[in-house]
């Protein structure tokens, strides 16, 4: 009777020291190529820890089998073949069963059981399921179209075998609806997904250059990528014009895609090379002689058209040299007037000749007049 009552008593506690126990684990997420820690933590035991063990269920390997454990006097060991990026991190005297996997691949996805083996209660155990992340590899290729009316694709901007499934989006930013996005995404077996972005429109010279950049956004991505794009549409030379950047040179002037190049002729006659230069779009006039009296035009060029502008030169003689003479001698005649004046009236004989003019012109006083008679009078002519 007393034999039984222990053993009872010895069950009763081992079922509380069951229930209270625990194995602690937790979902491990990890972007490829990472590291992912695989917890796994016995709380609430004051049994003997013989052993931990680990098991997997993986994409690459299908059946749950054993593949490491850890034993107080041998410390880690693997089993079915070594897996060095596997590393423990715990600590078996802490009842610490914790892996770090170093290296992670989507083929490391699956379910990863912890296994504390106890006595006298036994084996316990939690599973941690792995889950991967895998970033998206990013692409954007162009296409170059001519201008026209027809819609056509201006680039492609892919974001391939992600997982989860990445967004692909265009910032269009003014463009409004002359252009659209469509997006088609391609899942495969493995989970990743291929997911691709094309930008369409009408080409046309008002879009052309214009920035649309593609921005790629996953949880596998730390941040969002953003993948720069500037629209090109090739047309031919419109625009052409001709402006004087200088007193002696002109310069032509067009909207091209690609970029024109430039002929210069002179209608009727060839360009005298003493007389004027042609550097890439300018002309320049070395000298200006009734001789380049004529009309000059401008000829714009690339792969896809042509276009001109006309400019008309005339050459007009004034015959500066005699009337720069003139004036030139006037103004030093002037001075010597001015020059000579000055010095008369510095030498006081302007002042006496006014003096001796004054003097002939009095009124002399008669013998016969009053003591208190008048003064000079002065006549009036």
């Amino acid at each position: 009777m007393a034999h039984t009552i222990l053993l009872l008593l010895l069950l009763f506690h081992q079922v509380r020291e069951i229930k209270a126990l625990q194995v602690i684990g937790g979902n491990t997420t990890v972007v490829q190529d990472g590291k992912a820690v695989l917890p796994c933590i016995l709380i609430e035991t004051q049994e003997s820890l013989t052993q931990i063990s680990w098991q997997r269920k993986t994409r690459e390997k299908p059946r749950n089998n054993n593949f490491y454990t850890i034993l107080p006097t041998t410390g880690p060991q693997f089993f079915n073949g070594e897996d060095k990026r596997f590393t423990f991190i715990g600590d078996f005297k802490g009842n610490n069963g914790t892996l770090l996997l170093s290296n992670v691949t989507l083929m490391d996805e699956g379910i990863y059981t912890c296994i504390f083996t106890l006595f006298p209660s036994g084996s316990h155990k939690t599973e941690i399921p792995l889950n991967v992340l895998v970033p998206p590899v990013t692409s954007l290729e162009s296409n170059t179209p001519t201008v026209g009316d027809d819609e056509v694709s201006f680039a492609t901007c892919t974001a391939a075998v992600s997982r989860p499934p990445a967004e692909v989006k265009w910032i269009t930013g003014t463009l409004g609806e002359k252009v659209r996005v469509t997006t088609s995404p391609t899942q495969y077996a493995n989970g990743t997904t291929t997911t691709v972005s094309s930008l369409v429109g009408v080409p046309t010279i008002e879009i052309n250059n214009q920035s649309v950049p593609c921005v790629v956004t996953s949880a596998a991505l730390s941040e969002e990528k953003t993948l720069p794009f500037t629209i090109q549409v090739h047309f031919p030379p419109v625009e052409v014009n001709i402006v004087k950047t200088s007193p002696n040179t002109f310069e032509c002037e067009a909207k091209a895609n690609p970029p024109a190049n430039f002929t210069w002729r002179r209608s009727g006659e060839s360009l005298s090379q003493s007389s004027v230069r042609v550097d890439g779009a300018k002309l320049h006039f070395l000298s200006w002689t009734p001789d380049l009296n004529g009309l000059y035009e401008c000829e714009a060029r690339n792969q896809h058209g042509k276009n001109n502008h006309k400019l008309y030169i005339e050459v007009v003689v004034v015959k500066g040299c005699c009337v720069a003479g003139w004036i030139l001698f006037g103004l030093l005649l002037s001075l010597i007037v001015m020059w000579g004046f000055y010095k008369f009236y510095k030498s006081g004989l302007l002042q006496r000749m006014v003096e001796s003019v004054r003097g002939h012109q009095s009124v002399p006083t008669s013998s016969n007049s009053p003591a208190h008679a008048l003064g000079p009078v002065e006549v009036q002519d």
